[in-house]
């Protein structure tokens, strides 16, 4: 399944058959198997939001959208790929900030930061084309999230975003989705195929985000996606190792090792990186 199927629910059909990123390449590559995980129960997620109000630098509509109380969530992990995984709730389902009047999504980070001619596109793009879903609930649905990335990724495209904001949105894109298999029941009927679908859709969003992030490393100035070096660095080895990527994998945990300037508990990281490359 496309990373941009779906689209036509929000009326931006157009963008199914845009390109990604602005380098054409593509590469075949294989995802490690997760073992199934027990579903996760969240108690009174609710109670950990509240709705932030904000204004649409596209439209100037003022809005509001749901946002994690900060410092109410307690991280109990960190995956390889640096995403975080937490007690209470999935912080990453609330991450993207979605205009309902007129379309406009991006990350928190990017939200405010259009120029006038993306305006311009976005406004002829998506907002004479977007058909808004509202959210019934209390809480993000994990279908919800996914539309709000899916409408994320649309926006950047149209607005022409640097490789590595649409690397960061398809990696958090693939971040929610892991999410959604960590909480699959697997008792249910449809458990092996829903888990199939989801595995299928991290993997090229995980791809897709290796891709851009290559890129940017090649033509933009840090920092890239509010990473340093060293950082993007380690999440590029990561993700190679995620997607079966052998080659990038060894060539960037070998200079992060080799690094003057990393510190030595992301060394301790790839060093446990490189173990799992050398077991696959």
């Amino acid at each position: 399944m496309s990373i941009f199927s779906g689209f036509g629910k929000l009326g931006l059909e157009s963008i199914e058959g845009e390109d990604l990123f602005d380098d054409p390449r593509k590469k075949e590559v294989k995802v490690k198997k997760e073992e199934p995980k027990k579903k996760l129960q969240l108690v009174n997620e609710e109670d950990y939001l509240f709705d932030k109000k904000y204004k649409c630098p596209v439209c100037e509509s003022d809005f509001e959208a749901k946002t994690v109380r900060t410092g109410k969530v307690r991280m109990k992990n960190v995956d390889i790929d640096l995403r975080p995984d937490y007690d209470e709730l999935d912080q990453n389902k609330y991450d993207v900030i979605a205009c309902p009047a007129c379309g406009y999504a991006a990350l928190g980070r990017y939200f405010p930061n259009v120029n006038k001619y993306q305006i311009d596109d976005i406004r002829v793009k998506i907002c004479m084309n977007y058909k808004h879903e509202p959210c019934r609930e209390p809480i993000y649905s994990y279908e919800y999230a996914k539309r709000l990335y899916q409408l994320a990724l649309a926006n950047a495209v149209v607005k022409k975003a640097k490789n590595s904001e649409k690397a960061y949105i398809c990696m958090k894109s693939a971040w929610v989705i892991r999410g959604e298999t960590q909480r699959l029941d697997p008792e249910a009927d449809d458990y092996e195929t829903r888990k199939a679908e989801n595995d299928a859709q991290e993997k090229e969003l995980l791809t897709n985000a290796l891709n851009g992030f290559v890129m940017a490393r090649q033509t933009e100035e840090f920092p890239i996606a509010g990473m340093d070096s060293t950082t993007l660095d380690y999440l590029m080895a990561a993700l190679a190792v995620e997607t079966g990527q052998k080659e990038i994998a060894s060539k960037m945990i070998s200079e992060i090792l080799t690094s003057r300037v990393a510190n030595s508990r992301i060394k301790d990281k790839a060093r446990t990186l490189k173990d799992m490359l050398a077991e696959s």
